[in-house]
């Protein structure tokens, strides 16, 4: 019996029976399995057990190789396996459980929480208080896009296992790089796929969130700090600048001055209370590392309740308050806000309010 992959995929509406490309032996081609669902059929295993397989769109398969690929279709985002069955008889080849079935990570972790309406992804290189690697970022952008694409997932909590949530990226991996190496490659480019992932991001930062953790931390959307969170650009220590949005992002959340501080010094980190004060968290959570996870869980459910394209609407305008003036950002915030009044969930709402009742979402 051959096995059914099951993902959410919009992309693939179209392509109906047509071969995707080849995977070491074994051809892919996109399947209807419902009204809302596509899958693919996989004539060999793809792994020991059978049904395991990762299928690439063109442009994340660009950035992994760094090189042009012709012979795959272009789609707009990657395809992601969640759930594996068996095609004739539609029972599960294997519980999902927590995990993403069919991810497998060297540098994360990937969970479903909170009855899979939460994306928990934590940074696991505790050893090197969770540097954030090539490999790592992949990962977490990997990740990200999944929960991203999930229909069910409301929200995405990102942490930090050990002492720090990220202590800066890998200064091995940069050390050697010239000027041309790093323009020519892009270098740290992938990283601003975060900012592209429409679900809200909540960093619990936990730690040290040094260089690229500040950094990673600000492209989230809400940052939750623990009591020994601390914050810092400490990149003019090793002789260069923040890179990956600390000289733009950190002014906007903190002031001129006391970012100048933190990056012309390379020191003067800013712990909870003041990231709290300042606005660069939105709150301090008492406790061990546990308890701020739980926190931002919780956070996340609370959101994960709400109409999931409203809450992808009000991300977006709240964000065009960076790029935008006042002006021009309150002109695109109402075009977004006659846009929810053609939602069925626009209705429902305000109907519920009117009639004095919860409201039912259906995302639509």
């Amino acid at each position: 019996m051959r096995p059914f992959v099951q993902y959410p995929l919009r992309a693939a509406l179209g392509h109906g029976n047509r071969p995707l490309r080849e995977l070491g032996g074994e051809r892919v081609s996109v399947v209807r399995s419902s009204s809302t669902e596509f899958g693919a059929n996989i004539q060999k295993p793809c792994s020991s057990s059978g049904h395991r397989c990762r299928v690439l769109s063109s442009n994340h398969y660009q950035m992994l190789l760094g090189r042009s690929e012709t012979t795959i279709p272009q789609f707009s985002r990657l395809i992601h396996v969640t759930k594996a069955v068996d095609q004739e008889g539609g029972i599960p080849v294997e519980d999902e459980g927590k995990k993403l079935v069919g991810k497998q990570y060297e540098c994360i972790h990937a969970d479903l929480v909170a009855d899979g309406d939460v994306g928990l992804i934590t940074l696991d290189r505790p050893k090197a208080l969770n540097a954030l690697s090539h490999a790592l970022m992949v990962e977490v952008v990997d990740a990200l896009q999944t929960f991203d694409a999930s229909t069910q997932v409301g929200a995405i909590v990102l942490t930090g296992k050990g002492k720090a949530f990220a202590a800066g990226a890998d200064i091995k991996e940069m050390k050697d790089k010239t000027m041309v190496d790093a323009y020519a490659s892009r270098f740290v480019g992938h990283w601003n796929a975060v900012t592209a992932i429409r679900k809200p991001i909540i960093a619990a930062v936990n730690g040290y969130a040094l260089g690229g953790g500040c950094e990673l931390a600000m492209l989230c959307d809400i940052i939750l700090a623990g009591e020994r969170a601390q914050f810092g650009q400490p990149e003019l220590n090793l002789g260069t600048i923040p890179g990956i949005g600390g000289t733009q992002r950190l002014i906007r959340e903190v002031g001129k001055s006391r970012a100048m501080e933190m990056i012309l010094t390379g020191k003067n980190f800013m712990g909870a209370q003041e990231a709290a004060q300042r606005g660069l968290a939105c709150r301090v959570v008492p406790g061990e590392d546990a308890a701020l996870v739980a926190e931002a869980i919780s956070l996340a459910k609370e959101i994960s309740k709400q109409s999931k394209p409203v809450v992808a609407i009000a991300k977006e305008a709240v964000n065009t308050a960076y790029e935008l003036g006042l002006t021009e950002g309150i002109k695109r915030e109402q075009i977004m806000f006659y846009a929810t009044f053609g939602l069925e969930d626009q209705k429902e709402g305000m109907s519920a309010f009117v009639d004095k009742r919860s409201p039912e979402f259906k995302d639509k």
